[in-house]
């Protein structure tokens, strides 16, 4: 596929989509350019039957992203455009039905918008180098999908003390309060995890693993008697696809199954 913007890099290897965040100049930020060509190759990978999850980078080794590009909103205000404030928060694309698992694959600052593009990922693993942060009340900004959904993740106090300080947290402290799942060395490192962390997926039953995602999501703030009424009709869906015959079978043939997503 062909991105309608150099600002976002798609490839697809193995069953997986790689985006890269290709403003390395500008530490990655989310102008209007890079955020709808971040949403175009969102839309591949959740609609092309090959792929089997996505990883979500940003170039050049200093940052996964800086999040909004202030200076762009700087300028567009004083155009009076205000096009450039998306009431979804700069990056945002958890209203796109992504079911697909996505890594985001962090090297170097990951704040304000650039945070949030990462929340709206399902697992996140980062360089010792990183760092992470809400930085937004700073600048007298509202964050977006993080304001709503760091609390959702991590301890509340914590959740607190970056957003109304705006202070910023280092890998080590992010892992410790369940920000992220794994801290590597270098971008090598991070590199060949997040390809071992796809591989895992991979091994699972793509349909029943988008299946999960759903359920999670969709169930995570309701009672557990309502979470389990909504998941009923999902789940009973994947026990009627075939491949839900071939995981036993392959099981109890002791070889690995054959998933043909259906």
């Amino acid at each position: 596929m062909v991105i309608s913007t150099p600002t976002i890099l798609y490839e697809k290897r193995d069953g997986v989509g790689y985006i890269t965040l290709n403003r390395p100049d500008s530490l990655n930020a989310l102008n209007r350019e890079l955020s709808g060509g971040l949403r175009e190759a969102l839309a591949e990978v959740r609609d092309d039957p090959e792929v089997i999850l996505g990883v979500l980078t940003g170039a050049g080794g200093r940052a996964f992203s800086a999040g909004m590009d202030l200076k762009e909103r700087a300028s567009l205000d004083a155009e009076g455009d205000r096009r450039t404030v998306d009431p979804r928060g700069a990056g945002s694309f958890v209203d796109m039905g992504v079911y697909k698992p996505l890594i985001a694959a962090i090297d170097g600052f990951c704040v304000a918008g650039g945070l949030e593009v990462s929340l709206q990922c399902d697992i996140r693993v980062a360089t010792e180098k990183s760092e992470f942060g809400l930085p937004e009340p700073r600048w007298s900004i509202l964050a977006g999908y993080g304001l709503h959904n760091l609390n959702r993740m991590i301890p509340l106090g914590e959740s607190l003390y970056m957003q109304l300080s705006g202070r910023r947290i280092n890998s080590e402290r992010a892992y410790q309060i369940g920000l992220i799942q794994e801290v590597v060395a270098d971008r090598d490192a991070l590199f060949e995890t997040v390809d071992r962390v796809a591989g895992e997926i991979k091994m699972c039953a793509p349909l029943a693993v988008q299946a999960i995602k759903q359920i999670v999501y969709h169930g995570r703030n309701l009672p557990v008697e309502y979470a389990q009424k909504l998941a009923g009709p999902i789940s009973e869906r994947i026990t009627l696809t075939e491949d839900s015959i071939e995981g036993p079978k392959a099981f109890s043939e002791k070889r690995r199954p054959q998933w043909k997503m259906r």
